[in-house]
């Protein structure tokens, strides 16, 4: 009810946006489409291929988007790795990305109550020294976590999964945009800097939009990112999931 008639712009990829845009719709919202990102394959699986035929080397496997468990997986049926080690144990940030791995049949031996990188290393701090480390991410993704971990003793390989590419432009939603809307939502530091580009690129200031909207951040790195990017008075939820984003924005509309 407190969302009601309140235009919403979604900036994450398409192909995860349903989820997003039902929870809005089940709130009376107007899900507006505007993605800024794209999740591609690699080009070059070498090094990729090359961890996940070494997986016995490892002590944990960190996961730390659905995206990284999809990857994973079809590299798995690619190479024809049946199985992984038993010794293997699988950290993953987030209840998505648990789900996700759940669905392939395993499940996490870790997933912090923090949805985020210092979560995850502070969940693992006595189970870190000495130990190998293949961490999966996308290939903007930063290094706090690998530099925590070898900080603290891990050996740590960084490994890059999948590609996040910015979107093109979608024509309904910067004509959204140029009327105004009510809320933008980022759930990324990549959404946050493609939306920054694309709306540059196609004449519009993305610190000052008609309607003023109320912006939006899934968790604290995406804070972090908004307001580097320029972005001030951002609502952030104290659960970083969809759901807490969508519960945050209506106890603030209705506030």
């Amino acid at each position: 009810m407190n969302l009601v008639n309140k235009r919403v712009l979604i900036t994450r990829s398409r192909a995860q946006a349903d989820e997003f845009a039902a929870a809005l719709l089940a709130e009376g919202a107007e899900p507006i489409f505007f993605p800024v990102i794209e999740i591609i394959p690699l080009q070059d699986f070498a090094a990729f291929d090359q961890a996940l035929q070494q997986l016995d080397g490892y002590d944990w496997l960190i996961l730390t988007s659905v995206h990284g468990v999809h990857a994973f997986f079809q590299r798995l049926e690619i190479l024809d790795i049946k199985k992984i080690p038993a010794s293997l144990k699988i950290a993953v940030v987030g209840s998505k990305t648990s789900q996700s791995l759940l669905a392939h049949g395993l499940s996490a031996d870790h997933v912090p109550d923090e949805y985020t990188a210092g979560g995850l290393f502070a969940g693992l701090n006595d189970d870190i020294s000495g130990k190998h480390f293949l961490l999966l991410q996308s290939d903007l993704a930063r290094t706090v976590l690998a530099d925590q971990l070898r900080s603290a003793g891990g050996l740590v390989d960084q490994i890059v999964a999948y590609q996040n590419i910015a979107g093109p432009a979608d024509a309904d939603g910067l004509e959204a945009l140029r009327s105004g809307v009510d809320i933008v939502t980022f759930t990324s530091p990549s959404t946050v800097k493609n939306f920054v580009d694309v709306l540059r690129e196609n004449g519009l200031d993305p610190l000052n939009l008609a309607g003023a909207p109320i912006f939006a951040c899934i968790g604290p790195v995406t804070k972090k990112a908004a307001e580097d990017s320029g972005f001030r008075d951002l609502v952030v939820p104290n659960e970083h999931t969809i759901a807490g984003l969508v519960q945050a924005l209506g106890d603030l509309v209705l506030s």
